[in-house]
């Protein structure tokens, strides 16, 4: 299961997405930090199809984990090349530009 959290704006739509096992982490490597915080990503828990189902209404996302990251690859809305892993956690971050 997937935690998301959707936040609008009159620009934009984000979608934060992290894997369920995940919350409440911390993982350092090197330079980079990632907090998988509850208050940011834990709102409402899906299924990897309904996951993918809020990818159409988002202009920006960030995404936690191998589930979620997994997904979005899947799914084409990440490329495997744009995966960050920071202790073995993907990373990833996408925006759409108008």
């Amino acid at each position: 299961m997937i935690w998301v959290k959707i936040y609008r704006t009159p620009q934009d739509t984000l979608l934060a997405a992290a894997d369920e096992d995940l919350m409440g982490k911390e993982f350092k490597d090197g330079k980079y930090t990632i907090k998988v915080k509850e208050s940011f990503y834990k709102d409402m828990l899906v299924t990897e199809e309904q996951f993918a189902e809020l990818f159409p209404t988002c202009t920006v996302a960030n995404l936690v984990g191998e589930r979620t990251v997994s997904k979005a690859v899947e799914i084409g809305y990440i490329s495997p090349s744009n995966i960050l892993r920071i202790k073995g956690v993907p990373h990833a971050q996408f925006s759409i530009l108008e």
